[in-house]
């Protein structure tokens, strides 16, 4: 691959709550898609709040689908964007698309992240 067709560097930080929400979603997805469901159990308790993964218990019990991607399948790009802070919580927005081409879906999703401990505290549609 040359230099003009190499994709863009990736960076982050784990001080950063935007960069751990892109990291979770990142790595969420991937274990979703492989099939590796102990990983993606194991990634809900790492980056989101015990609250959070109850309230994701009983919204999925209700409707049959992934609270974390608020979906029944797997994207198949995401995308990451800090929205706005205040009150000790970051809000970011995750797009989610759909499908390729012309004809892909994209759902907005507004995460909340409590600043102190960097944990996912809330995810909903946006």
């Amino acid at each position: 691959m040359s230099e003009a067709t190499s994709p863009a560097s990736r960076e982050g930080s784990p001080d950063s709550a935007v960069d751990r929400v892109a990291d979770f979603y990142g790595a969420y997805i991937d274990a979703v898609s492989d099939g590796t469901d102990d990983l993606g159990g194991e990634l809900r308790a790492h980056y989101l709040t015990e609250d959070l993964r109850q309230r994701l218990a009983a919204w999925e019990e209700a409707n049959h689908a992934d609270g974390v991607l608020r979906a029944q399948n797997v994207p198949t790009h995401w995308a990451v964007r800090y929205h706005d802070s205040g009150a000790g919580h970051l809000f970011t927005t995750v797009t989610l698309t759909w499908g390729a081409g012309a004809d892909a879906g994209r759902t907005t999703l507004a995460v909340q992240s409590d600043l102190a401990t960097k944990l996912i505290s809330d995810i909903e549609d946006s």
